[in-house]
């Protein structure tokens, strides 16, 4: 790997994923853009049509079908193009013609939800049966039809609609507030020199073995946040009053069931998290208690969170030597899809290093027809192997959906999304532990491990509590002050992090720089997804090919079922509390090592 950044004309070619496998050159693309656009003059014929006869609706649905396909590869090709340099102008182009597209798109369909919903249900039995190509739709047609209750007029929905401007505000304000108007103060960093504060530098100083830079980033970072504390206030009862607006008008009896309704989850699932999650916070204590013996504190606070228990060992991981592993470690789940991770590896699925301009982080795009497309930043960091693993498992649940499903059943919801990524990396996790006799090593990997399930299932379940106590605030109509606010989430810190830690009052301002709090109950599906990929990768452990094949069935499933039953299907029921017990039940064992091997 080159030591300074490659523009991306110099970066070798096996290196980059292969665009060509969607479009050979960029006129082919247009082709498709053009065809796409013919679809929708089609599509616009049947307005007021759909409810017609059997023919008639099943050409309305069709041609939307092949609208999404089609459109959806000509997006991705864009996106791609763009991710890999965005410094291209001729990249930005492209993006910004299929956005524009989309837009277009967007209002020529607007009228197909409201006529679906006209049609009666016996109509439509009668459509089914004289038409049976429309099977194919009825997974999708049932999904719209179950939220029949909760849809109001056409008059109402445009209403609703257009608030959609007004009730986004708060979004848009703390965006703008958080992102672009706050500025930290300075603070001194290990090598005594002003370093200004900023949310990207904010963990890595967290993260410092100098305990004071630790303590002034914490107090510089939660003092700022604190001498604004109205206006994030107000901006964040803003947006749960958006919530309890929309739950109201569309007939939900609580924020919660409106948010989770979406995805055909049932709110059960997210309080029996909290439940579980609450049974287990021993475990959360031990493990704050572990850190405070090993950290050698006589007092554990909140800033000493993210410092390091062990110090990685420089062990360089190669991308070659990383896929090799990552293939051997995934060989519980069978021949056939480490022959599909092979051919990923071989052909190109991958861009594989940084370069001039490359988007960063890392992702998994599925693309039906074709194949996925992961994007990485390798830097040949044992992090950077287990995010290999990652976005391998997010691509193999596109492939086997996409090559299983129909287009229209071929997308799975966020609900799953983190199952098969995090699944693989416990596998691989597994599979270095099974491997390594060094205690550092087997430390690291361990607190590695730790660390994530800390993150994902104790923090994000924390912060779910947090939303659902705060918006039973607003929907009892109780005034969601910056007092009341600081209390819910220092209460909160207090019970997740027991007695040995010393909960620092300036914690209780940390809710205000939470941008998931904005996004109606996102976050616990994290800790489920997290949860229930454990339990996956240790029965698939332990039972061998049953468990696999269950498994397999379930990343076939798209969004062919509920995400309750497509877990099912691989042997998770996540309305009990069974899944997360599994993973706590993990945490414990990893726990009773970390302590014994630091001894």
């Amino acid at each position: 790997m080159a030591k300074e950044l490659l523009k991306r004309s110099q970066v070798r070619v096996e290196d980059t994923w292969k665009v060509e496998d969607m479009y050979a050159t960029v006129d082919d693309w247009k082709a498709d853009l053009e065809v796409v656009k013919k679809l929708a003059e089609e599509l616009v014929t049947y307005q007021g049509r759909m409810g017609e006869s059997a023919e008639s609706f099943y050409q309305a649905l069709y041609l939307d079908d092949e609208i999404g396909r089609i459109g959806g590869k000509a997006y991705s090709y864009a996106s791609r193009c763009s991710d890999v340099d965005t410094t291209n102008t001729e990249n930005q182009a492209l993006v910004m013609q299929v956005r524009t597209l989309f837009v277009t798109l967007g209002e020529k369909t607007a009228f197909m939800t409201p006529e679906i919903l006209a049609i009666p249900e016996e109509t439509l039995e009668k459509f089914y049966a004289e038409k049976p190509e429309l099977e194919v739709y009825r997974r999708m047609l049932d999904n719209i039809l179950r939220r029949k209750a909760h849809m109001l007029s056409a008059e109402m929905e445009q209403l609703l609609a257009s608030a959609g401007d007004i009730t986004g505000t708060s979004d848009n304000v703390f965006s703008m507030f958080n992102n672009a108007d706050l500025v930290f103060p300075e603070i001194t960093d290990e090598n005594g020199e002003k370093v200004r504060l900023t949310h990207g530098r904010y963990v890595p100083f967290l993260e410092s073995s100098d305990r004071r830079v630790r303590e002034e980033a914490f107090k510089a970072m939660y003092s700022t946040y604190k001498s604004y504390r109205n206006t994030l206030a107000a901006t964040y009862s803003g947006k749960l009053k958006a919530h309890w607006f929309y739950a109201k008008a569309r007939k939900y009896n609580s924020c919660l069931e409106a948010a989770v309704d979406g995805t055909n989850v049932p709110a059960s699932v997210y309080t029996n998290l909290i439940e579980a999650i609450h049974q287990n916070l021993d475990k959360m204590h031990r493990y704050v208690s572990i850190r405070k013996k090993l950290l050698g504190l006589d007092e554990l606070h909140m800033y000493d969170l993210y410092t390091p228990l062990v110090k990685e060992a420089d062990v360089k991981i190669p991308y070659e030597q990383a896929k090799k592993t990552v293939y051997e470690a995934l060989a519980p789940l069978g021949e056939e899809y480490r022959a599909v991770i092979k051919e990923g590896f071989e052909n190109r699925w991958i861009d594989v290093y940084e370069n001039e301009g490359k988007r960063s982080g890392a992702y998994s795009a599925g693309v039906y027809g074709v194949h996925p497309y992961v994007l990485l930043n390798h830097n040949d960091t044992l992090d950077n192997m287990f995010t290999l693993a990652h976005e391998m498992g997010h691509a193999m649940h596109s492939y086997l959906s996409n090559k299983t499903q129909p287009h229209v059943d071929a997308g799975y919801v966020i609900f799953v999304a983190e199952v098969a990524s995090t699944c693989n990396e416990v596998l691989l996790m597994e599979h270095l532990l099974k491997n390594t006799t060094d205690k550092v090593q087997r430390a690291y990997l361990i607190n590695h491990f730790l660390e994530s399930f800390r993150g994902t299932v104790y923090r994000q379940t924390m912060f779910a509590e947090f939303e659902l106590l705060t918006h039973q605030m607003c929907e009892r109509g109780e005034s969601l002050t910056p007092d009341a606010l600081s209390s819910v989430y220092y209460d909160l810190n207090k019970k997740y992090f027991g007695d040995d830690m010393v909960v620092d009052e300036d914690i209780a301002m940390e809710w205000a720089r939470i941008p998931h709090f904005y996004y109606n109950f996102y976050v616990y599906q994290y800790a489920t997804g997290f949860s229930a990929a454990v339990a996956l990768a240790n029965r698939i452990l332990k039972e061998g090919q049953p468990a696999v094949d269950d498994y397999l069935k379930f990343l076939s499933g798209g969004c062919s079922k509920s995400p309750i039953d497509l877990l099912k299907i691989a042997g998770v029921d996540m309305t009990t509390p069974a899944a997360v017990n599994s993973g706590l039940e993990m945490f414990g064992r990893l726990l009773d090592e970390m302590e014994e091997l630091m001894k």
